[in-house]
């Protein structure tokens, strides 16, 4: 088992496009990040914590690949965007990949560099002419967040959730 963690804006959109494409061992919502430890929904989202809404996953390799993992991550979400996504806006909504070993790093950079070149040469219009920002940093202690947040849009189906395919891979 291998972990992969997302922050992709509000966490509960992340989660649930996560679990719907892939068949993945565990998947958990929560924090990663910040400066306090065992931080609260209410704390992150004063901004003072420095925390980002994660999906925080575990995946058999044999059957699912990090670069798979991270291609879709650029699929839904906008990682042009700092600190935002769609009406959410603070660092807690930040596009960023924590990366669990040197490999991991390997492979977010270079998807993160193919969706450039894909976007400067007009291939994604999506973005067309911005940058993709998102960070890529070693990943931390995640702290999950309260159990009424986990599967959140499956337990409220018509919940808010501002995630969309926005492009395909492979265009």
């Amino acid at each position: 088992m291998e972990k992969a963690t997302f922050g992709a804006g509000c966490y509960w959109g992340t989660e649930k496009f996560f679990r719907k494409a892939f068949q993945l061992s565990s998947a958990a919502v929560g924090f990663m990040g910040g400066s306090v430890e065992n931080p609260i929904y209410k704390n992150v989202c004063s901004g003072n914590t420095g925390h980002v809404e994660v999906c925080h996953l575990e995946f058999d390799t044999s059957t699912i690949s990090y670069r798979d993992l991270v291609r879709h991550f650029f699929s839904f979400h906008d990682p042009t965007t700092f600190d935002r996504q769609g009406n959410d806006a603070g660092d807690q909504y930040a596009s960023v990949i924590f990366y669990h070993n040197e490999e991991q790093k390997r492979v977010a950079e270079e998807v993160k560099r193919e969706l450039q070149e894909l976007l400067t040469a007009g291939k994604v219009t999506s973005f067309e002419g911005k940058e993709v920002i998102t960070s890529i940093r070693p990943a931390s202690t995640f702290y999950p967040a309260h159990e009424e947040h986990q599967l959140y849009l499956e337990k409220n189906p018509g919940g808010y959730c501002n995630h969309r395919f926005r492009f395909k891979w492979d265009q």
